[in-house]
């Protein structure tokens, strides 16, 4: 059997580095895609995700992350967590679970707590300066709150024919406390089905969950479609669905694997994503959305990698 892996946005590369280590040494998908995302939490200078993460409007980083087994359909997810180190373990561990699978706020601190998962301060100075400054710009300058809203989420799949994903972020900037959006929810921020394919989103949850698009994507694989025209269908179709009857969209992106280790991806917006395979080394690409409904895909050059690592760790003023 083959393997593979991929994940949304830039930020999943050296975490899909690591999973793609395990995944070539006959590792187990699911431990491949907590090792990944966990790269990724633990980085404070990712602004969506983990620790670095920016705040809600009370200053405090709540998180989401959810989990699946593609071959059981094991779920676990946790919504507004706070000071726990890995929100992705968390979820992982709930999906073993048949009941109680799904915590939220303090219930999924709590148990996070009690099963010995490392808590921290998620906070870090330069998100509270960040937060700072938004602030005051709410106030001066009469500018939205909501900005940044980039979930981490991943796709694996092991030489045993085992898929799985899993999701992580910090969620919509400047949020209401409690909200939450599509990443923890089974369906819309990710779905996985170890005998088709599995999916993960990333964008404004409140869009994506109003087309449970991740569900969508895998079960158009299952009738027979690769995973880039089950993307290309299920995005753009639900794209214009949206803006005639809802009047407008967010942002929203979607990748997706299926059993033989091919992969999709769509997007109503510039998005980049990594992705790895048995046949090819891991990679950085760059996704456009076209006129004709198919997603233009490019290699990411050297000039936006560079411009892209300045701009995360720029100082805040």
């Amino acid at each position: 059997m083959t393997y593979a892996m991929i994940g949304t946005w830039r930020m999943a590369y050296e975490g899909l580095c690591k999973g793609m280590d395990l995944l070539s040494q006959n590792g187990k998908s699911a431990d491949a895609v907590e090792t990944a995302i966990k790269e990724v939490e633990d980085y404070p200078f990712f602004k969506s995700v983990g620790y670095g993460g920016l705040p809600n409007a009370n200053g405090l980083v709540e998180m989401d992350a959810g989990f699946m087994n593609g071959d059981t359909f094991e779920v676990g997810a946790v919504m507004g967590i706070s000071d726990v180190k890995n929100p992705i373990s968390i979820a992982r561990s709930l999906s073993h679970e048949h009941y109680n699978s799904v915590l939220v706020g303090t219930g999924a601190s709590q148990y996070a707590t009690l099963n010995n998962f490392e808590r921290k301060n998620m906070l870090t100075e330069r998100a509270h300066k960040i937060w700072e400054k938004r602030r005051k710009e709410i106030i001066e300058k009469n500018l939205s709150p909501y900005d940044g809203h980039d979930t981490v989420g991943m796709v694996s799949l092991d030489t045993f024919g085992s898929l799985s994903v899993g999701t992580s972020t910090s969620g919509l900037f400047m949020k209401k406390p409690g909200r939450t959006g599509d990443t923890a929810l089974v369906g819309d921020g990710f779905y996985v089905d170890s005998e088709i394919g599995g999916a993960a989103a990333t964008g404004l949850g409140e869009d994506i969950m109003k087309g449970c698009l991740c569900y969508e994507i895998v079960r158009l694989m299952g009738t027979g479609m690769t995973p880039q025209t089950a993307c290309d269908k299920a995005v753009y179709s639900f794209t214009k669905k949206l803006k005639r009857r809802y009047g407008k969209i967010g942002e929203f992106s979607l990748v997706a694997l299926d059993k033989s280790g091919n992969w999709g991806v769509a997007t109503n917006v510039e998005f980049t994503f990594a992705v790895g395979t048995e046949a090819g080394k891991p990679a950085i690409f760059i996704a456009h959305p076209a006129d004709n409904d198919q997603t233009k895909i490019e290699p990411i050059t050297q000039e936006w990698l560079d411009a892209y690592s300045k701009r995360i760790k720029a100082p805040i003023d």
